[in-house]
């Protein structure tokens, strides 16, 4: 159980930040470094360090404008399944989760993040802007959840899945304004010609 916490915790901290919860599993796992991530434990761990937080830097003060915002928006909603596929998958194997195929360790990790990025993209659009104290929060709960997937997935898994229901119960929301929305103009269609 403590190993599945493990991979919501990591995937979870992927859909929020790209760079910073690899960057920070990096740093905390000192003797493996990204050895126990797929693809990056083929980089050179001085190029991959100089990547991780060039992308990090980016996320963070790239987000102080407009323009910045809506391309780190879409950069992240495009990356984001496949930094929650890779950490899913890092946090089996340095928890040794045993009987699971590689694949759907993948897939649930790459959904877990993505939904979650959904989530902050729709507030995006729907507020038009992202209020500071959000942005911040981004960064805290990245670094909170990619911390505790390594050091105490108990705690990052009731954190990753009280998230989860809270994006699912966000987009029931959005799906009934979209729907309120869609069927106002519809009534005004049919009220404008008994008015005239």
């Amino acid at each position: 159980m403590i190993q599945v916490l493990a991979i919501i915790s990591a995937s979870a901290s992927g859909g929020f930040r790209l760079g910073l919860p690899l960057l920070i599993i990096g740093l905390a796992n000192v003797d493996k470094l990204w050895s126990d991530i797929p693809l990056l434990n083929r980089i050179h761990p001085e190029v991959l360090f100089a990547i991780l937080v060039s992308i990090t830097i980016f996320e963070i003060f790239g987000t102080k404008k407009l323009i910045g915002l809506r391309v780190i928006q879409l950069i992240q909603l495009i990356l984001s399944p496949f930094v929650g596929a890779l950490l899913a998958i890092g946090a089996a194997n340095w928890t040794n989760l045993e009987n699971a195929p590689v694949w759907i360790i993948g897939i649930v990790g790459a959904l877990i993040a993505l939904v979650l990025r959904f989530v902050l993209v729709g507030l995006f659009f729907r507020w038009g802007k992202m209020p500071i104290l959000l942005t911040i929060s981004e960064d805290i709960l990245a670094m909170i959840l990619a911390l505790f997937a390594l050091v105490a997935p108990e705690n990052g898994g009731l954190i990753a899945m009280l998230l989860i229901l809270l994006a699912l119960r966000i987009s029931s929301e959005w799906r009934q304004w979209y729907q309120e929305k869609k069927s106002s103009p519809q009534q005004n269609l049919t009220v404008n010609p008994d008015n005239e």
